[in-house]
């Protein structure tokens, strides 16, 4: 099983080049299960819509996480609770719509993908390690699902570099989101899990995190500016690839995943 997971989609270039390429590379790349994080794909950068989850699920996409920025296009409250393939944080503030965890099959193969949000630097919600230690205490690998992939939307490092360690052994694969660059640490932990501290995004790369760079620069310098906005050029599509072990759950193999823009043209 090969499952391949890309950051956060930013922005119509982002799901421009998902349109254009991600079904040619799943095939090029025997992917099995792809998991993407939608939460900036809006065309304003922030939020995702029906539309966009849809055209997604067209392309190759399983499921769709999300993080932060979950309700930023409001129609995505009523869309959640309908479409499983689409998760919000589990820790998000109790009652809220959607659902933060969801088990697919494929074929007789069964995923847990499991969507969590950090506390630091971040929006108000339930603490992450908390709810983490309730989920491994209620599910298991090999019992409840084939493999466990874990998005942690979060700001730190340490953050996330934590969560990694704390479901090493008990996740197939832990992979950040949210900062939009890709690290350099793609890596099989002690216990067998698979860990990159972020998986970069899907977003034009001649930007402040796929933002446009003129507008940010104006922005950070409190000089003219306006609100965010994405910046237009050529995405890359940024992510990780793991090989699981039917066996185990666990993982055989890591390795990060650049197609496309500027990343690779470099």
């Amino acid at each position: 099983m090969r499952i391949l997971f890309l950051g956060d989609v930013v922005g119509n270039p982002g799901c421009l080049q998902i349109k254009l390429h991600l079904s040619e590379q799943i095939k090029k790349n025997e992917i099995d299960f792809v998991i993407v994080n939608g939460e900036n794909a809006d065309e304003t950068g922030v939020g995702l819509t029906k539309e966009i989850c849809e055209s997604f699920f067209e392309y190759g996409v399983n499921v769709i996480t999300t993080g932060n920025h979950v309700w930023d296009q409001k129609e995505i409250m009523n869309f959640i609770d309908k479409e499983r393939r689409l998760l919000r944080p589990k820790n998000l503030f109790e009652p809220a719509p959607g659902r933060g965890f969801e088990v697919y099959k494929i074929g007789d193969i069964k995923i847990g993908v499991l969507n969590l949000m950090g506390n630091v630097f971040m929006k108000k919600c339930d603490n992450v390690f908390e709810i983490s230690k309730q989920f491994i205490k209620k599910y298991k690998i090999k019992e409840d699902y084939d493999f466990l992939i874990v998005d942690f939307h979060g700001e730190i490092t340490s953050e996330k570099n934590a969560i990694g360690h704390f479901f090493d052994g008990k996740a197939t694969l832990v992979v950040g989101t949210h900062t939009h660059v890709p690290t350099n640490d793609a890596r099989i932990l002690n216990n067998g899990t698979a860990y990159q501290t972020d998986a970069g995004m899907c977003g034009d790369y001649d930007s402040v995190i796929g933002m446009n760079k003129d507008n940010s620069l104006n922005r950070f310098m409190k000089k003219n500016s306006v609100k965010h906005f994405p910046s237009t050029g050529e995405a890359t599509l940024s992510g990780v690839i793991v090989d699981c072990n039917i066996e185990t759950g666990l993982a055989n193999n890591i390795k990060s995943y650049i197609f496309g823009g500027q990343l690779s043209n470099t």
